[in-house]
């Protein structure tokens, strides 16, 4: 396996782990009341946005060559901590 190819199972793990924690936190937000569900709600639609940039990412990342796939690491690396962050950041909120 290439270096290439590892990254990319390694990038899709994270994502796959990232849609149940957005899964998890839509189930809380179904239950909270009201007024809470609009504030979460708006909050995963933020995080769904995020994820389907990332998952943008993956796919540019997948579909660049064996040597132009280095150059793309960079804003992969910035849009899986962003995604990271704000994850980490409702799931403390939704607690």
């Amino acid at each position: 396996m290439s270096k290439k190819e590892a990254y990319e199972k390694k990038l899709q793990a994270q994502l796959d782990e990232w849609d149940a924690e957005i899964k998890k936190l839509k189930a809380q937000a179904d239950k909270a009341g009201a007024d809470a569900q609009i504030k979460y709600h708006q909050q995963i639609e933020e995080l769904e946005s995020m994820r389907k940039s990332a998952a943008a990412k993956l796919t540019e990342l997948k579909n660049a060559g064996d040597d132009a796939w280095e150059d793309l690491r960079a804003g992969i690396e910035s849009a899986w901590d962003s995604l990271g962050k704000a994850l980490k950041s409702a799931a403390s909120r939704f607690k």
